[in-house]
């Protein structure tokens, strides 16, 4: 059920356990992949391939749980499917692999399909896909028998990211040491054990050259992945505190980089130039605390999600809001993931629902209707005007144009 008793739209499902982090998952990665893997089994493969997805299903993993407490809800990680076609979630998982007394609280799904890496409190875990060959496929997760040694009994860690082409993995730790691996040989490049009090987000660039660190207590970092140092540190201003960073392409091929921020009880986004690492706008969005962002990846979309349960969709090229979801969530919005063809978002929270929005394009209907409100303006302009006995050739013709 929605807020004031309202039933939920088939876009949201409850799943019975605070979700704290979901990823879209790049089913056709997957599938290059199996093909590559077991090229005796190709012509299978192919039908598997088939019965896994069309352009109008997809997957997405989900997790979370009740912790270590004693609250009963157990700990996992949940697969569901969204039918863009009835923009439905699946009534039932598809797949649901417990986690013990471990709770699933980030996660980063590897782009070139090869599995997903979560982090725990303690330590973090690589899960790899199984991909049924049976008439009925499903894809499921199991635990992989990868060890990460470089990330057993490391503590939390609060951001995990791989770069676009899957070939480094950053980790952020509540501890605040920050460090780059090569994947998959988990060779260390950057190891920083106090880049911050505590890493809150990474992110890389677009073309691999720079990765971003933040706390929302201090100033951003930028590393160079070249000569492994920091060659920014981006200020707040006013008061701001920061809580997100994404790279973005912008529309002449450049990259940005997008921050949130909040300033008293207001959220927005400031947006910095990639090359001189100057800030070059700001704009206010929200009235409450950001707790979840993303942007699209084409770069022309970003998402926020608010501590009242609220999304916004943005449009980059003039920082509006696309559209606004009141009240999505019931809890705070804990994750959002743009689909990979960027025409739906993902988000999770607390208040244990997963749900999907999917991207309008409002743009012409809106601009009909913003003509048709001036026309009737004008019209009821001219009436008074004829009314009154006045400009009766300034009537006649917009009667004439209006009709």
């Amino acid at each position: 059920m929605g807020k004031r008793g309202k039933p939920s739209p088939p876009c949201c499902k409850k799943y019975g356990l605070p979700l704290y982090c979901a990823s879209w998952i790049p089913l056709q990665k997957i599938k290059e992949k199996q093909q590559q893997d077991e090229p005796k089994e190709e012509q299978g493969n192919e039908v598997v391939s088939e019965q896994l997805s069309t352009d109008e299903l997809e997957y997405l993993v989900l997790g979370g749980g009740g912790g270590e407490g004693r609250s009963g809800l157990k700990n996992a990680l949940l697969l569901t499917q969204f039918n863009f076609s009835s923009r439905s979630l699946l009534d039932h998982l598809v797949n649901k692999l417990e986690t013990g007394g471990d709770l699933p609280y980030r996660m980063a799904v590897h782009p070139g399909g090869e599995g997903l890496i979560c982090s725990f409190p303690t330590c973090s875990r690589w899960f790899e896909w199984d991909v049924s060959d049976s008439m009925e496929a499903q894809l499921a997760l199991k635990s992989s028998e990868q060890t990460m040694t470089q990330l057993e009994d490391v503590g939390l860690q609060l951001a995990l990211t791989f770069n676009t082409e899957g070939s480094l993995l950053a980790t952020g730790g509540e501890d605040g040491r920050l460090r780059v691996f090569k994947w998959p040989s988990m060779e260390v490049i950057l190891d920083q054990a106090d880049a911050h009090a505590s890493v809150k987000d990474l992110d890389f660039s677009l073309d691999g050259k720079f990765l971003i660190s933040l706390r929302n207590s201090g100033p951003c970092r930028v590393w160079d992945l070249t000569s492994l140092t920091a060659v920014a540190s981006l200020t707040r201003e006013n008061g701001e505190v920061f809580g997100f960073c994404r790279f973005s392409q912008r529309t002449d091929s450049n990259q940005i980089l997008y921050l949130t921020s909040m300033q008293g009880q207001q959220g927005g986004v400031v947006s910095w130039n990639t090359t001189s690492w100057a800030r070059v706008g700001s704009k206010k969005l929200v009235r409450d605390p950001i707790s979840a962002f993303d942007v699209s990846a084409d770069g022309n979309l970003l998402a926020i999600g608010t501590i009242e349960g609220d999304i916004a969709i943005i449009d980059s090229t003039n920082m509006q809001v696309k559209t606004m979801v009141k009240a999505a969530h019931l809890g705070l919005v804990t994750a959002l993931t743009f689909s990979h063809d960027c025409r739906a978002v993902a988000s999770t929270s607390f208040d244990s629902s997963a749900r999907v929005t999917i991207i309008e394009d409002k743009k012409k209907n809106g601009l009909n209707m913003w003509v048709m409100i001036f026309v009737i303006i004008l019209a009821i302009v001219a009436y008074f005007l004829k009314e009154r006995g006045l400009f009766s050739d300034v009537y006649t013709e917009l009667k004439g144009w209006a009709s």
